[in-house]
């Protein structure tokens, strides 16, 4: 992360968003809610690491999300 300009102490917060956003829609806790801010982040993640689309590598991966 660090080396795409994201700050090193942002990984912990990024693991509780996956993880306990996981959980939280395997459990039905918020579902929708939960759902939202897990797409958003998706979105986010997408644009922020794989936004070169000039490598074919990085277009094929933004796809993916």
């Amino acid at each position: 992360m660090e080396a795409m300009g994201v700050p090193g102490f942002m990984l912990p917060l990024v693991i509780l968003l996956e993880f306990g956003g996981g959980l939280a829609i395997l459990f039905g806790f918020l579902t929708r809610t939960t759902a939202l801010f897990t797409a958003g982040f998706t979105l986010l993640t997408a644009f922020l690491f794989h936004s070169n689309f000039a490598e074919g590598v990085n277009s094929l991966m933004f796809m993916k999300t």
